[in-house]
């Protein structure tokens, strides 16, 4: 009787240490799984709607086109800029009032700048600052592209064309066309072209 209760005893503490090693196992997964990764979302969750409110998310990403450009000039190769600008204009960019259709790009002293484009001045801009909506604003590439867009224009006659001004990681950037002018009978073919597609879209929508 007496080994019979040290056995049932024994086996008895065998199972208290089992359950409380699974407990001890449960309370540490629990811990794990349920303390520290809620307080680890919860504060990445916190962050990111801190940066949407004032990071680049924030701002439209294009803001502005030149859409006639596709219609007067076959583009053959394309570059990123970044602009040289003034603290109204990158407000005004960021508000999206740009315009870009009556620009162009030119290259004087191994530098290229960007003439005609409109940025217009917000009503809360300073008035300590003369703001000048078209004035020429210098653009900023390598110089490997610098001299590489020089030899194109002036040895072999291709033509500058902005294409479309953009946010890219917080900074204004400008697309630029390198540009042959189209002909009248490429201009035709090309209005043709975009008809077609559009009738074609509105069979196909039909269908």
């Amino acid at each position: 009787m007496r080994h019979r209760g040290a056995a049932w005893l024994a086996k008895r503490g065998i199972l208290l240490q089992r359950d409380l090693w699974h407990n001890s196992r449960h309370c540490e997964e629990t811990i794990r799984g349920c303390g520290a990764a809620p307080v680890k979302l919860a504060y990445t969750a916190a962050m990111a709607k801190a940066s949407g409110k004032h990071g680049e998310a924030a701002a439209p990403k294009t803001i502005a086109l030149n859409k006639r450009a596709r219609h007067e000039y076959t583009i053959e190769r394309r570059y990123e800029a970044g602009l040289e600008l003034r603290g109204w204009e990158v407000k005004s960019l960021r508000a999206g009032k740009a315009q870009i259709t009556e620009s162009y790009v030119i290259v004087r002293g191994g530098e290229a700048f960007l003439l005609g484009a409109n940025v217009t001045p917000l009503l809360s801009a300073s008035t300590h600052v003369q703001a000048d909506p078209r004035r020429t604003r210098r653009l900023l590439l390598h110089r490997s592209e610098l001299d590489s867009l020089i030899g194109s224009v002036e040895r072999r006659g291709y033509t500058l064309v902005p294409l479309a001004m953009y946010w890219s990681k917080g900074r204004a950037k400008l697309e630029i066309g390198l540009a042959r002018g189209k002909k009248l009978h490429d201009k035709r073919a090309a209005e043709k072209d975009r008809d077609w597609e559009r009738q074609r879209s509105r069979l196909l929508r039909g269908h």
